[in-house]
């Protein structure tokens, strides 16, 4: 263990001892939510991104441990162990280099050397590769037995040199060295199976490029393309490198070659160990893409889940159609359904101005403040629609919503549970208006893939893609808190410490008793245990409290420390209820607040987090971002013309640029070479999803439905 801790130091670039007692907190069932909060004395502070990457490296080294012994074990059991075989097998640092030292005492299928060991010319391979000079020829005439199936020295040869090829693949120095000679000069080849035959791949027909240059996003494509019959895709070193170093390897260095030697150690390259080493160089080389899109996913869900609410307003959702038409959802300010209907503005010019007339009636009726349209089928003319509506309800504007995963959450169990009176597509325009109202505790409901802020997900392996996403939806949910009388079961569950069936259980004690009253109150919900509560407790929120931090992100365990904070200020909480802490932060520095961690028994960031919690109980952070945008009227790309400069939302943010919507429906793509004055790696050093930005039209492609954009040398306004 001490090794493996090392080891995640050094990797994190983080104390011993913080990494140690991360680790024991995770053993001891601590979620990474509640460890990153409440426990930043234990670990200095490290945010839940690093935690996760901490958790995530620590399975890998538990595995990879794990393999040692079982290989260890498996090697000892057949008297083959030696000291420097323990030695090394201890010091692998991957998999691949266990494997590779495994490979010669692996149980291995029935191969032409297994066949040739049968017939007794083992001791045979093993003399001729001595290399000592003596011919080998001479030395098979021994070997010959018809009895065994060896009738001529040419058989017996022709399985010596099997057996030698097989003892140089399995030779784990050469595979390591052709490996990493693989990895830093490899060339992957592409070619189309059927050139003549137009795809989505074309631009790969003819494509190479070395392995060190081979972008992530090609990676996934090529993958792709070569599953869907498209694509032959091959990976080798220039030349004859492979085979020369393996040769290399396998020779004795001495005047004269080994000519038998030689021809076993280029059969050894060509049949056995090229076909699994480019194997091997393909499956990392996905790894590393599939690593690098589910980073860049997990990167672009975080900012769309925290995007900032549009608060406190009564909000119609639009789901936009054609044959089925629009349908409309009027919502409150919590997100209660108070309306719905079904409208037909795209049928003929009656119907448009029928459309009009009702939703105008339902607006004045409900008091409707802002419109989510959906950005799907049939959205341009909807929102046409809106913008000639509009112009007779003055105060009221609309925006575009992303309802990717909205047909998908509106056909599942969890909608028809919470809608069972509604039809399907009804559920799908009031998570449109649900989205608008609060991103987040709508967004929990969907399977975080279908969200539509990824680049090749479906590529990626799926366990893996799952977990990290499962992990940037919880992290979001429980930094902005959850609201213990409000929130649903999809929110609820996220929550740090609670599962499923907790949830349920305290949305059902809510339905039975009424609203909490306290957070203590938690401890009565059944198969909600002492360890849960612990866990869950400082991210549920409880407004209707008597227990003014029961609204904030102070933990009960802290509470103590806390009044003895007010107290040593000269505040107590009915100050922190009023509002009335403005001199909290100059009083504290009077103090000392080392001093005053130290008397009210907590460390300094515990102490740091409660002071911020004081200024603003029941903050949300989300609040601190910049707002959507708005509008009250249109553009269509035929608007659009260079030089244009126009505001508008990151949708997407991928490897090769950023997709910003302007308002015409079409995102359009700022090259990663024109996100900024200054070279990046990745466009995210620069934005993210959400971010409102200034862009330049510089190029529109009406016919193939493309926008060009900038966001370099915009001028000032």
């Amino acid at each position: 263990m001490d090794t493996i801790i090392e080891a995640l130091a050094l990797e994190l670039k983080q104390k011993t001892e913080y990494v140690q007692n991360v680790v024991t907190l995770l053993d001891e069932g601590n979620t990474i939510p509640f460890i990153a909060r409440y426990r930043k004395e234990l670990h200095g502070s490290m945010d839940d991104t690093v935690l996760r990457e901490l958790e995530t490296r620590l399975a890998y080294l538990r595995n990879l441990q794990e393999r040692k012994e079982e290989v260890t074990r498996s090697i000892e059991a057949q008297e083959k162990l030696t000291e420097e075989l323990a030695e090394a097998i201890a010091k692998a640092k991957t998999l691949a280099e266990v494997e590779d030292l495994y490979r010669p005492y692996k149980q291995k299928r029935r191969t032409r050397a297994t066949v040739a060991k049968e017939k007794g010319l083992e001791p045979l391979a093993q003399a001729i590769f001595e290399q000592t000079g003596e011919d080998p020829a001479q030395l098979a005439e021994g070997y010959i037995d018809p009895e065994k199936g060896v009738e001529t020295v040419e058989e017996a040869l022709q399985g010596a040199s099997d057996i030698i090829a097989e003892m140089i693949s399995d030779d784990p120095d050469i595979r390591k060295a052709l490996r990493q000679k693989m990895e830093t000069r490899a060339v992957v080849t592409v070619q189309a199976t059927d050139p003549d035959t137009d795809s989505v791949y074309r631009l790969y027909y003819n494509f190479s490029a070395p392995v060190n240059r081979l972008q992530n996003h090609q990676i996934l494509a090529i993958n792709r393309g070569e599953r869907e019959g498209f694509l032959k895709v091959s990976a080798a070193l220039p030349g004859a490198e492979g085979q020369a170093l393996v040769c290399r390897m396998a020779l004795k260095p001495q005047m004269w070659v080994s000519a038998f030697v030689k021809a076993a150690a280029e059969d050894s390259f060509d049949r056995l160990i090229a076909p699994s080493i480019e194997r091997e160089l393909r499956n990392t080389l996905t790894e590393r893409a599939g690593e690098s899109a589910i980073a860049n996913f997990a990167l672009n869900l975080k900012p769309l889940l925290m995007q900032r609410p549009v608060k406190g307003f009564v909000t119609m959702g639009l789901d936009p159609g054609y044959k089925n038409g629009c349908k409309v959802a009027v919502v409150d300010s919590t997100g209660r359904v108070l309306d719905t209907t079904v409208v037909y503005p795209t049928f003929s010019q009656r119907k448009k101005d029928e459309a009009i007339q009702i939703l105008s009636a339902m607006i004045r009726k409900h008091s409707v403040k802002h419109i989510a349209i959906g950005n799907g089928t049939a959205s341009r003319e909807t929102e046409a629609m809106t913008v000639e509506m509009l112009r007779n309800l003055p105060g009221v504007s609309y925006m575009i919503v992303n309802e990717a995963g909205a047909s998908v959450y509106s056909a599942s169990k969890l909608a028809a549970e919470e809608f069972p009176d509604y039809d399907v597509n009804l559920r799908s325009a009031v998570s449109i208006a649900r989205r608008l109202q609060d991103p987040l505790a709508e967004l929990v409901k969907i399977d975080p893939k279908a969200i539509g802020v990824g680049q090749y997900q479906h590529d990626c392996p799926q366990k893996r893609l799952d977990e990290a996403l499962g992990g940037v939806v919880e992290d979001c949910v429980n930094a902005v808190g959850v609201d213990l009388n409000t929130a649903s079961v999809s929110l609820l569950q996220k929550v740090s410490g609670l599962n499923s069936t907790t949830a349920k259980n305290v949305v059902a004690y809510r339905e039975e008793n009424g609203a909490f009253t306290s957070r203590n109150q938690l401890k009565k919900v059944p198969k909600l245990g002492p360890k849960a509560y612990q866990q869950c407790a400082g991210f549920l929120r409880v407004p209707e409290s008597k227990e003014i931090l029961d609204n904030t992100g102070v933990h009960p365990e802290a509470y103590a420390a806390v009044e003895t904070l007010l107290t040593l200020c000269g505040y107590g909480k009915k100050d922190v209820a009023a509002g009335n802490l403005s001199e909290l932060q100059n009083r504290l520095e009077t103090v000392g607040i080392t001093a005053a961690a130290e008397k009210c028994g907590v460390g300094v960031p515990t102490l740091e987090d409660a002071v911020k919690e004081l200024q603003k109980p029941g903050r949300d952070p989300r609040d601190d971002l910049p707002a959507p945008i708005l509008r009250t009227d249109v553009l269509e790309m035929k608007d659009l013309k260079p030089g244009m400069v126009l505001s508008g939302t990151v949708r997407n943010v991928i490897d090769f640029g950023v997709f910003v919507d302007i308002g015409v429906h079409q995102d359009g793509l700022v090259h990663i070479s024109r996100v900024c004055n200054r070279k990046v790696r990745h466009p995210s050093e620069v934005v993210q999803v959400g971010d409102v930005v200034k862009v330049a039209v510089l190029e529109v492609d009406e016919a193939r439905k493309r926008i060009s954009l900038t966001m370099k040398d915009i001028p000032n306004e």
